[in-house]
This record gives structure tokens, sequence and C-alpha cells, in this order.
């Protein structure tokens, strides 16, 4: 089987090979500059320093809009124009078809990331002031929403027609160590709808849908699960969040991440305990494990090939 073989079969519950070994994210720069210290191969891509672990290769689509600093309608006005341009489409589409030889290989899995109806607004408001939104700026915040919504129906029109994303992964980081960040009320007013016109042709074209989220989102998963969203990453365990519980809670929910970062600089009884702990949700189908965010600094390169040895391991199709 092909990694986009076993990485699709996985999330379908169908059998495979192998489990996937993928880094859905980035490392952080402050760890590539440590590991190049420790010898890893200087200003190697994303990709060939992914070939250099043995990973399977996963490329993130980045398919976001524009970005700019606003405080009122007013000002969004003034942007509006060159947040959902066909210039930022156009590039999207250029990379798709970049992607696409690699993926109908089978070499290549294919992240398209979306910004979610959450984290747009945010991003244009700031943190405080979107939050105030929800009650001092409604009208506003479903403006955005709206414009959002048609710029990323359009990208998706565009996309599919070139290829199919093997997921599709929503940003919207709303949840954090103590819940979710905003209330149930305000989900299905401001998120809900357009979640529900967005999941239209991505059910139809059968790609999987995935709300990227961090912190504690265990209290939002029934919200997501309504809304049609089929899966969430990068479930952290630091934050609380139980994986194997998840599981046996919702036996059809697609997981990607788990794996508890933090026990990466402590050697290999510490991460062999963390994969001991993971094995029944790995054993389930539906989920792909992964380190539950960006690898951090305090990971030497020793012990993240220690990693990846385990991984390999833990992975494998005997285990």
């Amino acid at each position: 089987m092909t990694p986009r073989d076993i990485f699709l079969n996985t999330l379908n519950f169908q059998p495979v090979s192998r489990l996937p070994r993928v880094e859905w994210a980035a490392w952080w720069d402050k760890t590539i500059a440590r590991w190049e210290n420790e010898g890893l191969p200087k200003g190697l891509s994303f990709e060939d320093s992914l070939r250099y672990f043995g990973l399977d290769v996963m490329q993130c689509l980045m398919a976001q809009a524009g970005k700019a600093s606003i405080h009122n309608e007013e000002e969004y006005e003034a942007v509006r124009g060159e947040l959902y341009t066909d210039r930022l489409i156009d590039t999207v589409v250029e990379n798709a078809r970049r992607l696409l030889p690699a993926q109908e290989r089978g070499e290549c899995i294919v992240r398209l990331f979306l910004d979610g109806f959450f984290w747009h607004p945010r991003d244009l408001l700031g943190i405080e002031d979107h939050l105030y939104a929800f009650y001092d700026q409604p009208d506003l915040l479903h403006r955005i929403n709206d414009d959002l919504l048609e710029y990323e129906l359009r990208v998706l029109d565009r996309v599919l027609d070139v290829m199919r994303p093997d997921l599709v992964g929503i940003a919207e980081d709303m949840s954090y160590n103590n819940g979710p960040m905003l209330s149930k009320a305000c989900y299905d007013e401001f998120l809900y709808p357009y979640y529900q016109k967005l999941l239209v042709p991505l059910k139809q074209a059968g790609v999987h849908v995935f709300v990227d989220t961090d912190g504690l989102v265990t209290d939002m998963i029934p919200w997501l699960l309504n809304s049609g969203i089929e899966g969430v990453y990068p479930l952290e365990r630091r934050a609380g969040v139980d994986l194997c519980e998840l599981r046996r809670e919702y036996p059809s929910l697609l997981m990607m991440g788990g794996f508890d970062k933090m026990t990466m600089s402590r050697g290999e009884d510490a991460m062999r305990r963390e994969f001991e702990r993971l094995l029944p949700g790995m054993r389930s189908g539906g989920y792909v494990l992964s380190v539950d965010h960006q690898t951090p600094p305090e990971v030497s390169l020793d012990n993240y090939q220690i990693y990846i040895r385990l991984l390999r391991e833990y992975t494998a199709g005997d285990k």
C-alpha cells in the first residue's frame, strides 16, 4: 500500500498494511536550528526533512484569506477588497497542480487548510476585540463570515476541479486549556450555519473534514459532530485530552495527533509509555498518531530519532 492508501484507509476504518507515520505540522524553527547543530543536514525543506526521517509525506495546501487589522465595519470595508481575491485562489490552484502528480502516485498526502469562522474574524480583529464582537458587533462578524464562506466556496470550486484533497483542516484554535473559548449559543449562531454550507461540496466530493483547535476540545466535540465535522486535531494531552476515552465515547470520530510532545525530551522509556497509552486508539482505526503539536526545541535530535524508531515499531502491521 502507498502512504496515501494507508492514510485514507485508516480514516475510513479499513484494513492497512501498517499505520500512518506523519507529522502534520512543521517543526519549530528553534527545533530545526538545534537539530542542525546536532547533525541534521542544513537547509532541508519540510518535505526533504520528512523523507530524511522516513516519515510519510503530508503536504499542506494553504488556502487562507488575506490578512489585515481592523476594529469596526468601516475599517473592514476599507480592506475587504484585498482579503478574498482571485489572485489568492490562483496561487492555491497552482500549488494543487504542483502536488497532484505525487498525490496520484500515492507518495503524498494532501491536507487543504482553510480559515475557520472563529479564526478569521479573530485574525482581523485581534483576540480581545473579537470576543467582545460576539456581543458588541454581531453584524460585523456575520458579514466577515459571509464573505469568508463565499471565498472558500470559490476556492473549493476550483481546487476540486484539480484534485480531491485527502483531508481538509479548518483552522479555528477556539479551545484552550480550560475548554471552549465561546459558548455553545455563540457557536450555534456564528459558526454552525457557515460550516453547514461549507461542507456541502466537501461531502459531495468525499473529503474528510477536520477542525484544528488546540487545548481541551472535549466539550466541543458534540458541537462539531452535530455540524458535520468528522475529525479533530491536535488533541493535546497536557490540556487534558484523553484520546482513548474519546474513542470509547465517539466510535466514529476521526482523530489526528494525541502524542504528548512533553514526553519526547525524557527519553525512550517515557516515549514508550506514551505509545502504550495510545495503542488501543491506534488499533481502533480512524486515528492517525502524530505529535500533539510542533516538536519543541527541548527535544534533541537523538531523542527525536528515538521517537521515530518507536513510531516505526508501533505503527508496524504486526504490532
